[in-house]
C-alpha cells in the first residue's frame, strides 16, 4: 500500500492518464475522537469531531478508473504555478 499526499492551498490532484483534475474515489483511513450526544430515545447525534490521525490510502480517477496514477500538480493562481 502506498500512501498518497494530499493536496494543500496550492497544489491539486491530477490523473496522469486522462488530465482529469475533478472527480476521484478517494479510500482513507482515520483515528478519531468523536463526543456522542444520545437523546432520550437513545439517537445518537455527533456533535464534535477530532481527526487524530488520516492516511489517503488510495486515490482512483473517476473518469478512467486509473489508481495510483494520481499526482500533485500546482493550482492556477498560486506563487508556485507563476514560477512555472
Amino acid at each position: 500500500m502506498t500512501t498518497v499526499p494530499q493536496p494543500t492551498t496550492e497544489t491539486r490532484w491530477r490523473c496522469t492518464l486522462c488530465g482529469n483534475l475533478t472527480r476521484f474515489d478517494v479510500t482513507r483511513s482515520s483515528k478519531v475522537i468523536e463526543y456522542v450526544h444520545l437523546d432520550l430515545a437513545g439517537e445518537p447525534k455527533v456533535e464534535e469531531r477530532e481527526v487524530v490521525s488520516e492516511t489517503i490510502e488510495s486515490v482512483r480517477c473517476r473518469w478512467c478508473n486509473a489508481v495510483d496514477q494520481i499526482e500533485l500538480v500546482d493550482r492556477p493562481g498560486t506563487d508556485a504555478a507563476a514560477a512555472s
